[in-house]
């Protein structure tokens, strides 16, 4: 079995027990699918009103204290929402030679549908999901080269990652101002890179067995998840797994390694991973938003004293992401990995 026929889409159908390749070894496996009813709920309708000191306080005590947070209220329509979580499965349920086309091994390749995690080949154990990878920023220069099919992709899924990079600046901005950062903090090149994962899990037969995805730590600045049913899970700070609620018409905000660095250690990246349902698929549309590769990343200069040390260096982003990428091969992207060789001693 090779390329296409590896996707899970391929031949899930009708499978009643966990393949051995898909089964993960004791300790990595979910042993707690509780939902976490503390994870703050930020309505942004109080953005522009006599809330707003209370909604930066919400945002800077979730960002501290958990590294993810969920909006409402955001101003991106129910009805767009829906298309792109539907247009986006129809794509993963499509006839394999209708998205045969897209399909890619190279890890770096622009535009990619596959399988797993970061090198199927190399894997001893398999991630129950699929994967299609996209550019978005600028849109304009990447549309071109998208999936066509399933009808309206395009013209829903392209307007849609701009609406999304607009909440993003929104909640940035919010995210600056409660740490004290000057206006456009995060404008231009800190934020100018922009991708799209979609990851697809299909119903699995024995869902405490397997992962969709693996813990892990995102690289960038910050990441907005959308999602149709539960899966998404993170660590608290005393390392217990629980979950978020998929509120309906709600987008995940999680704070990634960069906005660490940048506010000095005073937000946490959020450590997250994947789990799979028996009787439901999950859909997630992923936006991650980053630096430029040639972009300075250190502690912001208004959020270092005397009293405060740095507890970073400074580095250029491409870096980290060599180090990240490192860490990946070795399947190892828990935050104290991926941020080790940046602390400062303090």
């Amino acid at each position: 079995m090779g390329g296409m026929d590896l996707l899970v889409t391929s031949w899930c159908n009708g499978v009643q027990t966990l393949p051995e390749n898909y089964i993960m070894p004791p300790e990595r496996r979910p042993d707690n699918f509780s939902i976490c009813t503390n994870i703050p709920v930020v309505d942004l309708a109080q953005e522009s009103s006599h809330g707003r000191t209370d909604l930066l306080e919400q945002i800077m005590k979730a960002s501290q204290e958990y590294g993810v947070f969920q909006v409402i209220n955001h101003g991106i329509s129910e009805e767009m929402m829906s298309e792109a979580i539907s247009l986006n499965k129809e794509f993963f349920l499509m006839p394999a030679e209708e998205k045969a086309g897209f399909y890619c091994e190279d890890f770096y390749h622009n535009i990619r549908l596959y399988t797993s995690g970061y090198n199927y080949y190399a894997e001893e154990v398999h991630y129950w999901k699929d994967t299609l990878k996209l550019p978005c920023n600028p849109l304009e220069s990447h549309l071109h080269s998208w999936p066509q099919r399933p009808h309206r992709y395009r013209e829903v899924v392209g307007p849609y990652t701009v609406e999304v990079r607009k909440l993003t600046m929104r909640i940035l901005e919010l995210i600056g101002e409660g740490l004290g950062l000057e206006v456009g903090y995060f404008k231009e090149e800190r934020s100018s890179g922009h991708g799209l994962v979609i990851n697809y899990y299909p119903p699995c037969p024995e869902p405490s067995l397997a992962l969709g995805i693996g813990a892990h730590c995102d690289a960038y600045l910050i990441t907005l998840i959308q999602q149709n049913n539960y899966g998404l899970q993170i660590t608290k700070k005393d390392g217990e797994w629980v979950g978020i609620d998929p509120l309906p018409d709600a987008f995940v905000v999680m704070i990634a390694n960069q906005l660490q660095v940048i506010s000095n250690g005073k937000l946490r990246s959020a450590e997250h991973r994947g789990v799979t349902n028996l009787d439901s698929d999950r859909v997630s549309i992923v936006n991650f938003f980053g630096p430029s590769k040639e972009c300075l990343i250190e502690p912001a200069k208004v959020l270092v004293s005397t009293n405060n040390p740095p507890r970073f260096r400074s580095f250029k982003y491409i870096e980290f992401l060599e180090h990240y990428m490192a860490c990946l091969a070795n399947k190892d992207l828990r935050l104290e990995t991926t941020l080790r060789p940046y602390e400062l001693q303090t």
